[in-house]
């Protein structure tokens, strides 16, 4: 069966499709994006305008489109923060609805973290041990930790990059003050999580997700997303440390011309990378390595977890406690006692 995952979210709408069998890696087949650019469609009052709202059902409409074309028997929908917390958000997903016939649901960044974390150790692997995944959105930062398939702490943030360039920035590019002052926010917002995290102790492996991570990886020299998922990618706290001023420095449009800086997130790559900066500050983390997968991979292992195939079952039965029954006249336990009594003798002579 072929799966799609479409997630809407506050750059673009990006369906991945993956033939969807029990065991397999979600490895997409083939991979659709509309933008939906819904930065300068928010207002101070969050509310998403009339356009950001028809970007969305079209970019909705086309990639849906496209699951036709490839043949996809399942699709699952959703939505994240910059949707799910607007203030007329029923309103967006009825128009979703009503034009394209089918109504997303919205994770709540609870679920982002632990969907996001689920992917990341699948990925890794079990001998990854402790496992701490850091995830930028356009919305929200999510941050997990665990040693297991489920982790043991899981938080959401308002940290994404989307929103504190709205939040922050009025010029472009902005004034040092601005600059100073979202450092100061970042830092008050994770100070409690920070204090949490470093109290359960330091992580085997650090992993980072998301697209702010990777364009920042391939910004400081990581290889290309064309060489594919297997290769690794790092990325160093000091190199982020180092573009933030130069990323400062520079308006929207020629960010958009440094190595790995697309344009649709060129305005608020200042952003994700002082948030980037301050989180591996503030856990004390050198450096991360970088997940090709994510968000819409957990949601696909999530549903390929239900999946088995029916030849496959080993069957399981609960195990119930057993009542000895009562020897009938004394002569059963007579005739092993004799019995034991005969090979001792034996065993005697």
């Amino acid at each position: 069966m072929r799966l799609g995952v479409l997630d809407i979210g506050s750059n673009s709408a990006q369906l991945q499709i993956v033939e969807a069998t029990a065991g397999a890696p979600p490895l997409p087949l083939h991979a659709v994006k509309a933008a939906t650019r819904l930065g300068e469609s928010i207002g101070v009052d969050q509310r998403l305008d009339e356009d950001g709202i028809d970007r969305i059902s079209q970019a909705v409409t086309q990639t849906l489109a496209a699951a036709h074309r490839y043949e996809v028997d399942q699709v699952y929908l959703f939505v994240t923060a910059a949707i799910r917390d607007a203030a007329n958000r029923d309103d967006i997903l009825d128009r979703i609805a009503a034009e394209c016939g089918l109504r997303p649901q919205f994770l709540t960044g609870l679920q982002e973290a632990r969907l996001t974390y689920l992917a990341v150790h699948r990925w890794y692997g079990w001998r990854s041990g402790r496992l701490l995944d850091i995830d930028i959105g356009g919305g929200s930062m999510e941050i997990a930790l665990g040693r297991d398939a489920v982790p043991e702490l899981a938080v959401s943030l308002p940290l994404g990059a989307g929103r504190l360039t709205r939040g922050f920035f009025d010029a472009d590019p902005p004034p040092r003050k601005q600059v100073k002052a979202l450092r100061r926010y970042v830092r008050d917002t994770l100070r409690e999580t920070a204090d949490r995290l470093r109290w359960e102790g330091e992580p085997q492996l650090v992993v980072a997700t998301s697209k702010t991570f990777k364009q920042l990886a391939r910004l400081t020299g990581a290889p290309s997303q064309r060489k594919g998922p297997f290769v690794r990618r790092t990325l160093s706290r000091k190199k982020i440390h180092s573009w933030v001023p130069r990323l400062a420095k520079l308006p929207a449009e020629r960010r958009a011309g440094l190595r790995g800086v697309s344009p649709s997130r060129a305005e608020q790559i200042l952003a994700g990378a002082i948030v980037a900066d301050e989180t591996l500050g503030a856990l004390h983390v050198d450096a991360v390595q970088v997940s090709p997968w994510a968000l819409r991979e957990g949601v696909m292992l999530h549903y390929l977890s239900t999946v088995t195939d029916p030849r496959d079952e080993l069957p399981l039965h609960p195990l119930q406690p057993v009542t000895p029954r009562a020897p009938e006249g004394g002569a059963t336990v007579t005739a092993l006692t004799t019995s034991a009594s005969s090979r001792s003798s034996t065993r005697g002579k």
